[in-house]
C-alpha cells in the first residue's frame, strides 16, 4: 500500500497557521504577497522544522515541520500566510546524524538561527543581559525585515579610489564617551551627529569595524583584580552576516536598527563620505567543538567549516574555526551577503579581515586561483565596490604584494606600516624601502598601481599613534591575560620615558614624531588611512589589544580635540593639502609611462639636491615630485619633500623650480603651531639655495602658488 503524499500545491493548516510549499530562492525569510517565504539549505539533515516566536517569549507560537515534499534538492522551503511580522522571531530545528568524526553535528533539541536572517533579536540593546531561561544558548533569534526605507535617490558614491581619505572607526567607541556630546552615544545615530566633524577633518570615507550582528557577551568575564567587565567589544566574531548590529542602534529595542543604519549611510553620502564595512568571513562565533551551536554548526557543519579528516576544526583564524569559503554553497552565501549590503544598504566597499583565509582550499592549502576571490572581483553587482584585503591570516599565510587580486583587490599594506614605523624612529636600513612606500609601493604592486596600497601606520589593533611614541612595550594588564596577548613587535619608541610624562622636551619630541607620521601618510602615493582619535592624540595607555574593553580605555575622548588642538589642526592642514594637489592622488606610479596630468615624475635628490644617498645607515630621504604638464605653457605643480629622521639638523640643497616662482613652505614639523602647516596661498617663501630642516622633522615645499 502506497503512503499518502502531501499535495505541494495545496494550502495546509497546523496550529492555526496556514502554509504551503515555498520558493527555494532567495534563501532566508522574504515577504511575499499574503505571507512570508522561508528557505534554508542543509545537505545532510533528515528533517527540518520552522519555529515561530513572539518577540520576548520563551515558548514558540508554533512549530511547523517542513514536509519532505517541500524539499527540493538540499533546500527546505515553506510559505506561511497571515503573519504579523512586527514582533515575529523565528529559527529552525534540524534532525540528522550526530557523527562528529565524519562532520555532522545535528541536534533536534537546538533551535538554530537562519544564516540569511536580515535581522536578529536577543541583542537589541548593547550589553543587555542574555536570557538563558530557555535552557539553551539560543538567545539569537532571526527576524523578518520589512524593507520600506525611502532612500530619496541616494546611491553609492563611486569616488575614485586614490582620492579617498579613509578613517577607521568603531561605531560604539567613536561616541560612547560623554565628551562626545551626542544625544545617542555609542550608536549609528551618534555617529551621524559627528558627520560635520568628519567633513571638517577632510574625511571622505569611513571604514567601520564589524557591524554584522555579534554577541558582546561572547567570552565575557570580569577582570580578576579590578572587576571590570570584559567582553567582545570589537565584534570580530559574526553571528549573522546579513543582520546589522542591533545593539549599535539607539532604536534597536524598537526593531528600527535597519532604518537607523540606512539613515546614517544616506547622510554620509549626502556629505560626500563613502562607507566601507570591515567584514569577517574567515570564522564565525561558534568557535571550535567546545563552542555553542548557534546556526551553521547545527545546519550543515561539514559544509560551512573546514574540518580535519578526524572531524576537528581547522583553525587558520585563531578563533577556533575556519569558514569553508571556497565550498560552492558557502561561496554563494558570501556573494549573496555582499550583494545584499551593496544593493540594500548602498555600501561603497568592504575590507576583509584575515582575507588570506578566503584563498585556502577545504584542507587549508593556498589556492592559485581562489574561486571566491575571483567571484567577488568579477561580480556584476559588486563591480564598483571597493574590495580591500587584510592580506594575511593567523595560520601564517602572508600575502602582502601577492594577494590574488584579479585587477580589483586593494590591500592593507602592512609593509608600509612596518617600514614607516622603523624610519620614524631613525632606524637604519630602511631608506630603500621608504623610497618605495612613498611612491605607492611599486615593488609590491607594479602591475596594479598605487590605488592597491592602503597606507596605514596604526589600526584598531596595535598602539594608537600617540602610544606609538610613548611606549617601548605593550601594557595590556587591563585585559586580564597577564600581558600575554597582543603583538610584541610594535616598532615603537617611548622617546626616553615609558608612558606619561611632564618632561617638556619629551612631549615636544613625541608631538613632532606624531606630526611626522601624519605628514608621511598624507604625502605618500596610495590611499591613506587614519584611525579614530589619532588626529588629536587618543591614547590607550599602552594597551595594544583593546578588543575586550568597552570603557574609557577604548572610547574616543573628545576633550583631547581641544587639549591637542595643535595636532588636530596640523592633521586637517595635511589632509587639505593632499586634496588640493592632484599628483599626490595619482592612479599611476610616478615616472609611469602614459597616464594623465595628475601623474607625477619623481626624482630622489637627497640633501645635495642632485642625488639621494642610499647607504643603509642613512636616515634622511628627499625627493622632488613634478606634475605632468597640463595645457601647453601652463606648468604643473612641483613639490620637494624632505624627511630628516636624523637627530641633528640637515641642510637640503634646492634646485630652482622648473616653472619658476621659487619654493614655498607647506609643512615644517620642526616649527610650533602656526608655522607647521600652511595653506598654499599663505605658504611663506624660502630664501636662498638651501633649506635647514630641524632634527627628526618633515618639510614639504611647493613651487609658486599653483592652482
Amino acid at each position: 500500500m502506497m503512503e499518502a503524499r502531501i499535495d505541494v500545491y495545496a494550502t495546509h493548516e497546523f496550529g492555526g497557521y496556514r502554509f504551503r510549499h515555498g520558493k527555494v530562492l532567495p534563501f532566508g525569510a522574504t515577504l511575499v504577497d499574503g505571507g512570508v517565504n522561508f528557505s534554508v539549505f542543509s545537505s545532510a539533515a533528515t528533517s527540518c522544522a520552522l519555529v515561530l516566536f513572539e518577540k520576548g517569549s520563551g515558548e514558540p507560537l508554533v512549530e511547523l515541520d517542513v514536509p519532505p515534499e517541500f524539499r527540493i534538492g538540499d533546500v527546505y522551503s515553506i510559505m506561511v500566510f497571515d503573519l504579523e511580522i512586527e514582533d515575529l522571531e523565528y529559527g529552525f530545528r534540524f534532525d540528522g546524524p550526530f557523527e562528529p568524526h565524519r562532520g555532522p553535528r545535528f541536534d533536534r533539541n537546538r533551535i538554530v538561527a537562519d544564516p540569511y536572517a536580515r535581522a536578529m533579536g536577543g541583542r537589541d540593546t548593547w550589553r543587555s543581559e542574555p536570557d538563558w531561561s530557555n535552557g539553551d544558548a539560543y538567545v539569537h533569534r532571526s527576524r523578518v525585515v520589512l524593507d520600506d526605507f525611502d532612500w530619496e535617490g541616494d546611491r553609492p558614491l563611486e569616488l575614485r579610489t586614490t582620492d579617498l581619505i579613509v578613517y577607521e572607526l568603531h561605531v560604539r567607541g567613536f561616541t560612547a564617551d560623554p565628551s562626545s556630546g551626542v544625544s545617542a552615544p555609542g550608536t549609528y545615530a551618534g555617529l551621524r551627529e559627528k558627520i560635520p566633524y568628519l567633513k571638517a577633518l577632510g574625511i571622505n570615507c569611513v571604514e567601520l569595524l564589524p557591524i554584522f550582528e555579534f554577541d558582546e557577551w561572547e567570552n565575557s568575564r570580569s577582570h580578576p583584580a579590578t572587576g571590570e567587565w570584559l567582553g567582545n567589544y570589537w565584534g570580530y566574531s559574526t553571528l549573522g552576516f546579513f543582520a546589522p548590529k542591533a545593539g549599535y542602534a539607539a532604536t534597536g529595542s524598537l526593531a528600527m536598527d535597519v532604518d537607523e543604519l540606512k539613515t546614517l549611510i544616506k547622510e554620509l553620502h549626502a556629505n560626500g563620505i563613502e562607507i566601507i564595512l570591515d567584514v569577517v568571513f574567515n570564522h564565525t562565533a561558534e568557535g571550535d567543538h567546545r563552542g555553542p551551536t548557534i546556526s551553521f554548526r547545527g545546519i550543515d557543519n561539514a559544509t560551512y567549516y573546514m574540518l580535519t579528516p578526524e572531524g576537528w576544526y581547522y583553525n587558520f583564524s585563531g578563533c577556533g574555526n575556519t569558514f569553508n569559503c571556497n565550498n560552492p554553497v558557502v561561496r554563494g552565501l558570501v556573494v549573496d551577503c555582499l550583494r545584499y549590503w551593496a544593493s540594500e544598504y548602498h555600501i561603497d566597499g568592504f575590507r576583509f579581515d584575515l582575507a588570506s583565509i578566503l584563498g585556502r582550499d577545504p584542507h587549508g592549502a593556498p589556492l592559485a586561483n581562489p574561486p571566491l576571490l575571483e567571484s567577488l572581483a568579477y561580480d556584476p553587482i559588486l563591480s564598483k565596490c571597493k574590495l580591500i584585503a587584510e592580506a594575511w591570516d593567523a595560520g601564517g599565510l602572508y600575502q602582502v604584494g601577492s594577494f590574488p587580486a584579479y585587477g580589483r583587490w586593494a590591500e592593507w599594506n602592512g609593509k608600509f606600516r612596518d617600514n614607516v614605523r622603523r624610519f620614524l624612529k631613525g632606524e637604519p636600513g630602511v631608506i630603500g624601502d621608504m623610497a618605495a612606500r612613498v611612491q605607492g609601493s611599486p615593488d609590491l604592486y607594479a602591475d596594479r598601481g598605487p590605488g592597491t596600497s592602503i597606507n596605514f601606520i596604526t589600526a584598531h589593533d596595535g598602539f594608537t599613534l600617540a602610544d606609538l611614541f610613548a611606549y617601548n612595550e605593550k601594557h595590556n594588564d587591563a585585559n586580564g591575560e597577564d600581558n600575554r596577548d597582543g603583538s610584541n613587535d610594535n616598532d615603537s619608541w617611548n622617546c626616553g620615558t615609558e608612558g606619561s610624562t611632564d618632561d617638556p622636551g619629551i612631549l615636544a619630541l613625541r608631538l613632532r614624531l606624531t606630526k611626522n607620521a601624519i605628514a608621511m601618510l598624507m604625502f605618500s602615493q596610495g590611499i591613506p588611512m587614519l584611525v579614530m582619535g589619532d588626529e588629536f592624540g587618543r591614547t590607550q595607555n599602552g594597551n595594544n589589544n583593546g578588543y575586550c574593553h568597552d570603557s574609557e580605555l577604548s572610547w574616543v575622548n573628545w576633550a583631547l580635540a581641544e587639549k591637542n588642538a595643535e595636532l588636530l589642526n596640523f592633521t586637517r592642514g595635511c589632509v587639505a593639502l593632499r586634496q588640493a594637489v592632484p599628483m599626490l592622488r595619482s592612479p599611476h606610479f610616478p615616472n609611469a609611462l602614459g597616464g594623465d596630468d595628475r601623474d607625477a615624475d619623481i626624482d630622489f635628490v637627497g640633501t645635495s639636491g642632485t642625488g639621494q644617498d642610499w647607504a643603509g645607515w642613512n636616515t634622511v630621504l628627499a625627493y622632488r615630485l613634478t606634475e605632468r604638464g597640463r595645457e601647453e605653457g601652463v606648468p604643473g605643480d612641483e613639490m620637494m619633500v624632505m624627511f630628516n629622521m636624523h637627530w641633528g639638523d640637515q641642510y637640503f640643497g634646492l634646485q630652482p623650480p622648473a616653472g619658476g616662482g621659487g619654493w614655498h613652505v607647506l609643512v615644517n614639523t620642526a616649527m610650533p603651531a602656526g608655522g607647521d602647516v600652511f595653506r598654499r596661498l599663505d605658504a611663506p617663501a624660502v630664501e636662498g639655495p638651501s633649506f635647514l630642516a630641524g632634527p627628526r622633522s618633515v618639510v614639504v615645499l611647493i613651487a609658486g602658488f599653483g592652482s
